[in-house]
């Protein structure tokens, strides 16, 4: 007889199902696990038997096959363990087979025979609500897979509470879904003295979604100006934060169910590598660009990053998505991020003070500054020159406006946007998104407009992504002064913000 027990394979953030078959035949006593398995699973067998014999069974004295079908699917991961011990307990009658058949399992095991958590429990919940089944799953993890919406779901502490409750000895308690935080508030806007210019860019950016550079000095604020950003975006909506509680189940770092209505803010180090940022490794994982998504992505002292890392943030930043080729399988995760990027205007970090800046100047800034593709340039919105904070701007009282005025700002153009959107049918969220037909429709300016973006086209030299994105962000900058026609002002103050051209 052939024992079946239902559970899936992550790629990216789609769970493929996979049957979990055992098999006991007359042979000399082996325990093979067959099925393109990593190591990860290969090792599941000893976990497997030393779980089983601390409930007080042993394994019979046959050849045991478990087969991980489809066989050319790879499998990766502990979460093999528990679905390849019911399938064996099944096999040797310990549990019902049939009734084996109706669950989807996840979770590995202890030498003891505790469950333990395991990463992807809620996309598998989510597999299993779509296809009608009873999820079992590790008991710390129950509250996150209840956030799957289904009443079908058996959070189990150890191999042999599981067994008492398929066969009817006990009863696992059903979870509840985990806590919702609310929003935390980040640095106020208050603490940043001066710098009005670079504000409006981080209001707009914040209002559209739009990508921000700050170029300046050190000490200049502009780490200050990046933290405060999440303290003026709109918190998530529920289905943004499953969007954003799927990726953190896939990367293993959702804990204890609790899913947030906070925007995501990752901040790597410039060390980081390809891997770390983008995604992959030899188990492909989520980078730091997915882990932000729906968030913000801050990349500090941006020409320190390797040209090859920065240079692979460009589909991304284009497609919102981004996708891992391996020889075996393809792996996409979502990637719809606001890069804020901050950096220096030369290494030594002083170039428009004679005093401070070094003797090679300008040409220090030229090769400074060329560390920075001109296509990852192009598809930033919004370039923004931070200057030196005086003491002057450091004794002045704190502004009167903080991070609870510009939210609010930012909150009714988001939810003009939103409105405009629903109308239209058009799936774009923020206007960072608009393309097409909704990008002609709702950002096409009037006919001063028009003019004016025509001439700066041609004498700044724009590409085609920049006027896009020009068009995007005179959009937002309409929104927020709650016009409904894209006005030449509002083209003017667009174009301010486009990229200048490098120091020579």
């Amino acid at each position: 007889m052939v024992a079946t027990v239902g559970t899936v394979a992550f790629l990216g953030l789609e769970a493929r199902p996979v049957e979990v078959q055992c098999q006991l035949v007359s042979g000399l006593p082996n325990f093979i696990v067959v099925g393109l398995a990593d190591k990860a699973v290969g090792e599941s067998r000893e976990r497997v038997r030393n779980a089983i014999a601390a409930i007080g069974l042993s394994l019979p004295p046959k050849r045991i096959t478990v087969n991980l079908s489809p066989a050319d699917l790879p499998k990766e991961g502990s979460h093999y363990d528990l679905p390849i011990a019911l399938a064996l307990l099944g096999a040797m009658g310990v549990v019902d087979a049939e009734q084996l058949a109706e669950h989807l399992v996840v979770g590995e095991l202890g030498l003891d025979g505790r469950v333990a958590p395991v990463p992807g429990v809620l996309l598998a919940a989510l597999h299993a609500a779509q296809t009608g089944k009873t999820l079992i799953c590790p008991a710390t993890q129950g509250s996150e897979a209840a956030w799957a919406g289904s009443d079908g779901v058996l959070a189990a502490p150890d191999l042999l509470s599981l067994i008492n409750h398929l066969k009817g000895a006990t009863v696992l308690p059903r979870p509840a879904p985990g806590e919702v935080e609310p929003p935390v508030a980040g640095p106020d806007l208050r603490l940043v003295k001066g710098q009005e210019t670079a504000k409006r860019a981080l209001e707009i950016a914040a209002a559209g979604a739009h990508n921000l550079l700050m170029a300046g000095p050190p000490g200049s604020g502009k780490s200050l100006m990046a933290s405060c950003l999440p303290g003026i975006l709109p918190p998530l909506t529920p289905a943004e934060a499953l969007e954003v509680s799927m990726v953190a189940s896939v990367a293993g770092t959702l804990s204890g169910g609790r899913i947030s209505q906070n925007r995501p803010y990752r901040a790597p180090h410039h060390s980081a590598s390809m891997a770390a940022l983008v995604g992959g490794g030899l188990r492909v994982k989520p980078g730091e660009v997915s882990l932000a998504h729906l968030g913000v992505l801050f990349l500090d002292e941006l020409p320190e990053f390797q040209r090859a890392v920065l240079d692979s943030l460009r589909q991304p930043l284009e497609t919102g998505e981004v996708s891992v080729a391996r020889a075996n399988a393809h792996v996409t995760f979502p990637a719809r991020v606001q890069l804020i990027a901050a950096m220096n205007p030369c290494r030594c970090g002083h170039l428009a003070d004679p005093a401070l800046a070094c003797s090679r100047a300008p040409r220090c800034a030229g090769d400074y500054q060329a560390k920075v593709s001109g296509p990852l340039l192009d598809r930033i919105d919004l370039h923004v020159e931070v200057g030196a904070v005086s003491a002057a701007d450091l004794l002045l009282p704190p502004p009167t406006e903080g991070s609870a005025e510009v939210a609010a700002r930012v909150a009714q153009a988001r939810a003009r946007q939103t409105a405009r959107a629903s109308a239209s049918g058009s799936s774009a969220r923020t206007n960072a998104e608009l393309t097409g037909d909704a990008l002609d429709a709702h950002a096409t300016p009037d006919a001063p407009g028009r003019d004016l973006l025509a001439q700066a086209a041609a004498a700044m030299k724009l590409s085609a992504r920049g006027y896009t994105r020009v068009l995007r962000v005179a959009r937002t900058i309409a929104d927020l002064a709650d016009a409904e026609t894209v006005g030449r002002v509002h083209v003017a103050e667009a174009l301010s913000y486009r990229r200048r051209a490098p120091v020579n």
